[in-house]
């Protein structure tokens, strides 16, 4: 029996550096962006992650797209 995917939510999740502690370890956070469009390719929502961090102080160190699916038996 097959099974199908559909598709529920996705979040992209960008992870920067705050500053650094006074000890020299690096503060890192992160935010979310949910509601991402399922069909938004990886490059365009990269390209918007870093063209958001081009406009603040912080570095931005990684970006991760989460996607949530439902799996049912067909």
């Amino acid at each position: 029996m097959a099974v199908e995917a559909l598709p529920l939510d996705s979040a992209l999740v960008v992870k920067y550096q705050l500053e650094l502690t006074p000890a020299g370890a690096p503060v890192i956070r992160q935010k979310g962006l949910n509601g991402v469009k399922h069909d938004a390719t990886e490059e365009d929502l990269y390209d918007v992650a870093e063209a958001l961090f081009s406009l603040v102080d912080y570095p931005l160190l990684q970006v991760l797209l989460r996607k949530n699916f439902e799996l049912n038996k067909e």
